[in-house]
């Protein structure tokens, strides 16, 4: 599986650890920046990792900014994307299990580096339920 990476600035630290955790755990991982703790903007970074997913160049993606939240405002704004804020692990696993996300979103200002590799490993060992009531909710958001 191929995981496309990727943070602004407040989430560049998470990121290096997530990556390196994904080396070490058997996982293609694509970095999409940002590259250093230099201001940049998180949109730009959620568009490419987004986008990514879109022409299905990657399967999967993790945003890591300083809340986590405007990485996944910006990522659901494209269609076929379904990014969750995870701050837990039982939210991790609910949201692969029930909503087939394809992106996790995680804020370094929020949680523990422990916590967040924890998140990361539930949520890519998790996978979809695939039951007609979930699958038909995912459908309904392809409406929107």
């Amino acid at each position: 599986m191929k995981i496309a990476v990727g943070s602004d600035h407040g989430g560049f630290e998470y990121k290096e650890k997530i990556l390196k955790f994904l080396k070490d755990n058997g996982y293609d991982a694509e970095d999409f920046g940002a590259y250093s703790k230099d201001s940049c903007d998180y949109p730009d970074v959620a568009k490419k990792v987004a986008q990514s997913i879109q022409n299905k160049e990657c399967e999967r993606g993790i945003l890591i900014c300083g809340t986590g939240i405007g990485m996944s405002i910006a990522a659901n704004k494209f269609k076929g994307i379904r990014a969750a804020l995870c701050g837990d692990t039982f939210s991790a696993h609910a949201t692969r299990e029930h909503n087939d996300s394809n992106i996790l979103c995680l804020g370094e200002r929020v949680i523990g580096d422990m916590l967040a590799l924890d998140i990361v490993d539930v949520w890519l060992k998790t996978d979809f339920s695939g039951d007609s009531r979930h699958q038909r909710r995912i459908d309904k958001l392809e409406d929107v």
